[in-house]
């Protein structure tokens, strides 16, 4: 029989896709107010990787991907899903969003994504919050899955992730 542990804090990882009416740098303040300060950033790039959210948030969407310096408890996850839902709400403008924010965690051999929407990949948390393994660490590298998001397979993307993941080690080492 197996002894349950509690694991490991996580790194607290955030997507942010927004429209030109967003100012960018207002939704990190906003994001800072609630998680403390960034630790890793990339971007704002330029999102086309699928035109899946077009129709509510029109053609030039920018993205941009942070961490944030205070590690987490992963059971934090869906109560920050229904914050970033929240922040979202805010900057709605006409019943449409303006602004998509994907909250997930860092830990040493995967990325997690919450989500709303429930499929066979994903897991239930609780407060109507799932998530899944978007990536996952194995010999040296990161690996997608057939879900995993197009953006998440970038070369720029995971050359972020690694810088992140090697922070977040040296982190949790000095925890031990």
């Amino acid at each position: 029989m197996g002894t349950a542990i509690v694991p490991l804090p996580v790194k607290l990882f955030m997507a942010a896709m927004f429209d030109a009416k967003v100012d960018h740098k207002e939704v990190v303040g906003v994001l800072t107010q609630r998680f403390g300060s960034v630790d890793v950033s990339f971007g704002p790039i330029p999102f086309g990787f699928t035109e899946y959210y077009k129709d509510e948030m029109g053609n030039d969407l920018k993205k941009t991907y942070l961490t944030f310096e205070t590690l987490i408890g992963r059971e934090e996850l869906a109560g920050i899903k229904v914050f970033t839902n929240e922040i979202e709400a805010r900057y709605a403008s006409d019943g449409k969003r303006r602004l998509n924010l994907d909250p997930g965690y860092l830990t040493g051999d995967k990325l997690a994504l919450a989500s709303t929407k429930d499929f066979y990949h994903r897991l239930y948390l609780s407060q109507g919050i799932f998530a899944e393994v978007t990536l996952h660490y194995r010999k040296g590298s990161y690996r997608y899955f057939s879900w995993t998001y197009p953006d998440y397979k970038e070369p720029a993307f995971l050359e972020f992730l690694e810088k992140t993941r090697a922070k977040y080690m040296k982190e949790v080492r000095r925890l031990n």
